[in-house]
């Protein structure tokens, strides 16, 4: 499995979760592309799953990306500065990597990427993780224990790197200090700033729709629960108020952009049954469960009655108009000279209102 996947386990899965963790991780990303000078590169920080803090290669700056953690500036003005220069030197760091790389596997062109993951995490009954990863053209590259001090390496050239770092006795060290104390302090001192945004809870929003196989015979069931927080949420498929994990896909739970959740989770059915699936959710934001099952989308009668006799109107008024158009236009077409004004019947005559008309005479002709 390659670190995007990686990555993407980080987040938690939409089945139930036994205790609540918070966690801290940042990815670099290094990428090579032919007929380019300079690696792009680009580096973000993850906290519980929601985007921190970003640098690139272009701004060469650590930027936060959520509004509350500008209130660390407060305490230490200094810490995005020294999150930039951080940056910068695990920048460099990453392109000498990525050099090392493209010789060791003789590769003089071609589109290449190095990426490193690392982080720690906080869990519920007080207990902590930490990691330190390397992929390599999207595979597993490098993995670190902090417990033996020692890389796991996946091949030949893999193996090279793990020699020369595990000589390095420091890096070691300074690699479980950053896992086990600084990044944990970091996560700690973010939550603590956080800790409004943390505690607040969002209600979900759950619908299911359906999507039919091109065979006819089977169709999928898709559960979608969004604009949910916390992030854990336990969602599941039931059989007629029986669990169903048969031909059930779980997706992991992903943020929004406004520090909100979603997730899915779909099952493949007989059509004929669809009456006997719901999607059951829990949420901490909920006081009971939520079922939902799919409800076809139907306007009811009275309201396609009125709205059939409201489009019924209006398209007789506009026909009316288009009439009354056409006619006018036909009129002026054969309207009379003055020379045969004289002929206009009596009534025409009064149609036509003169200066000489004085106020009261329109008003009583117009009442």
């Amino acid at each position: 499995m390659g670190l995007l996947a990686a990555m993407a386990l980080v987040l938690t899965s939409v089945g139930a979760s036994d205790s609540r963790s918070d966690t801290l991780h940042y990815f670099y990303t290094t990428v090579w592309e032919p007929k380019q000078d300079t690696p792009w590169f680009t580096a973000v920080a993850s906290l519980n799953g929601h985007l921190g803090g970003h640098y690139d290669s272009k701004t060469r700056r650590a930027v936060p990306r959520l509004s509350w953690m500008k209130k660390v500036e407060e305490e230490d003005p200094q810490f995005w500065a020294w999150n930039t220069e951080k940056a910068r030197s695990d920048e460099l760091r990453l392109w000498r990597d990525m050099e090392n790389l493209k010789k060791q596997y003789n590769q003089t062109g071609g589109l290449h990427i190095w990426q490193k993951m690392y982080g720690c995490e906080l869990r519920e009954d007080g207990s902590k993780g930490g990691y330190d990863q390397y992929s390599y053209d999207g595979r597993d590259f490098l993995s670190f224990d902090k417990e033996t001090l020692t890389w796991t390496a996946t091949d030949h050239e893999a193996q090279l790197i793990k020699r020369a770092w595990e000589a390095d006795l420091d890096r070691l060290q300074r690699n479980k200090l950053f896992l086990e104390e600084i990044c944990i302090g970091l996560l700690r001192k973010f939550l603590e700033y956080g800790k409004e945004a943390f505690a607040r809870k969002e209600l979900p929003t759950v619908k299911v729709t359906h999507l039919m196989d091109p065979s006819g015979k089977l169709e999928t069931l898709v559960c979608q629960a969004f604009g949910f927080y916390p992030k854990e949420i336990n969602a599941t498929w039931r059989k007629d108020g029986v669990i169903w994990e048969k031909e059930t896909f779980r997706k992991s739970i992903a943020p929004n952009s406004d520090g909100t959740y979603h997730a899915w989770l779909s099952i493949r059915i007989n059509p004929k049954e669809r009456d006997c699936y719901r999607c059951h959710v829990e949420h901490a934001s909920l006081a009971e469960p939520l079922v939902v099952g799919w409800e076809e989308k139907t306007v009811p009668f009275a309201v396609g009655t009125i709205l059939g006799g409201v489009l019924a109107a209006f398209l007789l008024a506009l026909v009316g108009l288009i009439v009354c158009i056409r006619v006018q236009k036909k009129k002026r077409k054969t309207s009379p000279t003055s020379e045969d004004k004289s002929s206009e019947p009596e009534s025409d005559k009064l149609m036509t209102l003169t200066p000489t008309h004085n106020t009261a005479t329109i008003q009583k002709f117009t009442a």
